[in-house]
């Protein structure tokens, strides 16, 4: 009998409701699979319609469309002789599910509907779909009829079953599932299922790909078998990167790796492998054997069709291969830049506006944006014909062709460093040099004569001009004066991105880059529609610490020179008048709190679920070598005041790319009020009340000592 079967998975660039070109890919990833032998192919999740279609999967366009694409692939000749796993929303008796459907010669052999739904975080699977939690329950689903034309089948099996082959047994389970305390491939495994399938549409967060890969390698040596990872790629259409990093394990090794990021729309991995070393394995769990003799066993959906053939038995099979895992500071110079890339081919724009501040945050993106442009000149160099089509539609020339990073950034990145007369030559001087360095056409704009423009009407009305703070005005006045100078600048910078290519002779608009970390979204440190405003913003998600060690790496990466004064100077805003030509304001004097700081408290406020108490409990241990309980107290009680008062910030919030698990984005992930009593006077009682205590506690300890 056949031994090696050779199998197929992939990652997709699937689109959100772009049913011609996720077609289009899938067919491609199917014809790329059977070129390389395989038998049995495996896409991404919900890949007809692509997983990011939120509330349109209310809409019956949705699933009548899906069924329409699963009708080009049931009748392409690309999809015979190959078993192939593809995703869509199907409604069953009026119930909408997250399903694969698995389909074999224009015969449908099963669909498989999601039992575990993915619903925190960013998802919200069970706003739109319903779990099938029937284990080991099928039933007949009845087909539309534009189906039952191709297929000649007036329904299909429909629930939680298997497939059994000529020569194996395959299982299905649905990202999620994996993640799941009990997941299916446990019993399946038991059962007899030597091939566990899943289908994920799972995102990046930096740190997070071992997390999937030792999920899936456990998988398989603790149970035994072989087992198939898809994933969605790229951007869906909203703040999510999808990472890739499709594989395929077997007995705990993983022995096909994916990229985790890519411009190729289409990765397929492949491998071939042998069921006896499956079973070898298995052979010698004892414990695994015993548990298969009080398994319920799964409904066995018969499949004339094997994944091997007869005259296999010399057939070189797949070997063990290390996963190689990037740094975060690679994952932030290769996600975010992904990212943009979708953006930017995607909304046809012809290219990126951002102003170029001189600091840590700007030159983050900035550097992202030519860490994009190199990756596109690498694409195209590889041969990526898609790549170069974008990049032609981009530039509006037929002819262009891509071949040094800074002179196409020079054509898709535009940076301005927008002065006033509170600006210091030093931050003008790093954003000149930084956007020398990386190629970006670069322009200085002057906001003075605009913002005494507003002065002066504010004053013909009131008879009144406010002052600084260093020339005798109020806290009010003060912060007035710096948010005018903020929204001015982003006035200017949505009029550049309108016109500045206009001027050029050029046509075509420019997406606004967005310059914000998390942290000073998090405690509200951004003036409300000001520069920080955007299209987009790459660095969002991602803290201040981590954008200084990415910083570092681009120094060491990519040779960009400036960036080591960016990285030694304070962060500041230059809002305020300097001092003898210099600058004298600084953004964590400004907060009253660290980077650093913030940091911590957005892991405890958001992943840990701290609230003000339970965050001052945490930190009097955390901190106890450098703060004293009632100084911990002031700085818990600082941080929380700042939150929410300035929470409403975060209602408006440039879609921001998601790589941080505290990121307080509010429209998708951190789901809170945005009007709090900003007293949390209960609260911060509990808090005064420990203190209290503790005081008292060391106090009595010092009196017993000295006695």
């Amino acid at each position: 009998m056949g031994r090696t079967v050779t199998v197929a998975t992939c990652a997709l660039n699937q689109w959100a409701l772009d049913f011609d070109g996720n077609l289009e890919r899938i067919l491609k990833s199917i014809e790329i699979a059977k070129d390389k032998g395989a038998r049995y192919r495996l896409g991404p999740e919900l890949e007809i319609c692509g997983y990011g279609c939120s509330d349109h999967y209310y809409e019956s366009d949705t699933l009548l469309h899906s069924f329409q694409v699963l009708a080009k692939l049931l009748e392409s000749p690309i999809t015979q002789d190959i078993i192939c796993d593809v995703g869509m929303p199907v409604m069953h008796r009026n119930v909408r599910y997250n399903c694969r459907v698995i389909f074999l010669n224009k015969n449908i052999l099963l669909i498989r509907p999601k039992m575990a739904l993915a619903n925190t975080g960013n998802y919200r699977e069970m706003r739109w779909f319903t779990p099938w939690n029937r284990s080991r329950h099928v039933e007949d689903y009845f087909l539309p009829r534009m189906i039952q034309e191709i297929t000649i089948q007036e329904s299909v099996p429909f629930g939680d079953a298997v497939l059994a082959t000529l020569d194996t047994c395959i299982g299905s389970e649905i990202c999620e599932e994996l993640w799941t305390p009990v997941s299916p491939h446990i019993e399946m495994g038991i059962d007899g299922v030597e091939i566990f399938t899943n289908s994920s549409a799972s995102h990046h967060v930096l740190r997070k790909a071992h997390t999937r890969v030792e999920l899936v390698n456990f998988t398989t040596m603790k149970n035994g078998g072989i087992y198939l990872l898809a994933n969605q790629k790229g951007c869906d259409g909203d703040r999510l990167y999808y990472d890739g990093c499709a594989m395929i394990s077997m007995n705990g090794d993983t022995v096909a790796q994916g990229l985790q990021f890519s411009l190729d729309d289409v990765e397929v991995l492949v491998a071939t492998l042998d069921l006896e070393d499956v079973r070898s394995y298995r052979a010698e769990i004892s414990s695994r054997n015993l548990e298969a003799n009080k398994v319920t066993p799964y409904q066995r959906i018969k499949v004339k069709f094997a994944l091997s053939c007869f005259d296999d038995i010399c057939a070189p099979t797949s070997e063990p291969v290390q996963w190689r895992y990037h740094s975060p500071e690679e994952e932030i110079s290769l996600g975010p830049a992904c990212w943009l890339w979708d953006y930017l081919r995607r909304s046809k724009q012809g290219g990126f506006f951002m102003p170029l501040s001189g600091g840590v945050d700007s030159s983050a993106v900035a550097c992202i944006v030519y860490s994009m442009c190199l990756q596109v000149c690498c694409a195209v160099q590889n041969g990526n014909q898609c790549v170069l089509d974008d990049v032609r539609k981009i530039v509006n020339d037929d002819a262009y062709t891509p071949t040094d990073p800074r002179e196409f950034c020079g054509r898709v990145l535009t940076t301005c460093y927008m002065a006033s007369e509170n600006s210091s030559q030093d931050t003008n001087s790093r954003a000149k040099f930084l956007a020398e360095e990386i190629g970006s056409y670069h322009m200085n704009i002057y906001i003075d004569g605009a913002v005494k423009a507003i002065w002066c009407i504010f004053n013909a009305i009131t008879g009144r001009l406010p002052k600084y703070q260093v020339h005798g005005g109020s806290a009010r006045e003060n912060l007035a004066l710096q948010n005018v100078q903020a929204r001015i600048r982003m006035v200017f910078t949505y009029l550049f991105a309108q016109l500045c290519l206009w001027s050029r002779g050029m046509p075509g608009g420019l997406l606004v880059l967005g310059t914000a970390n998390v942290d000073e979204s998090l405690c509200g440190y951004l003036t409300k529609y000001d520069s920080s405003s955007a299209d987009i913003n790459p660095i969002g998600g991602i803290s201040k610490t981590d954008l200084k060690s990415f910083i570092q790496y681009c120094i060491d990466t990519f040779h960009l020179m400036t960036l080591r004064s960016v990285v030694s100077a304070p962060p500041t805003a230059e809002l305020e008048p300097l001092k003898k030509g210099h600058v004298t304001q600084a953004d964590e004097i400004d907060m009253g709190m660290t980077y650093d700081e913030l940091s911590v408290y957005g892991k405890l406020r958001k992943i840990a679920k701290a609230g003000p108490y339970t965050m001052f409990c945490k930190l009097i241990t955390i901190w106890k070598e450098i703060c004293a309980p009632r100084e911990v107290a002031s700085k818990v009680k600082h941080f929380f005041q700042m939150y929410s008062v300035n929470r409403h910030k975060m209602t408006t919030l440039t879609p921001s790319y998601h790589a941080a698990n505290y990121s307080p984005d509010d429209n998708r992930f951190d789901l809170r009020p945005f009007l709090y009593n900003t007293a949390w006077s209960w609260q911060f009682r509990c808090i005064d009340e420990q203190v209290s205590k503790l005081e008292s506690k060391e106090v009595n300890s010092k009196l017993e000592n000295a006695a």
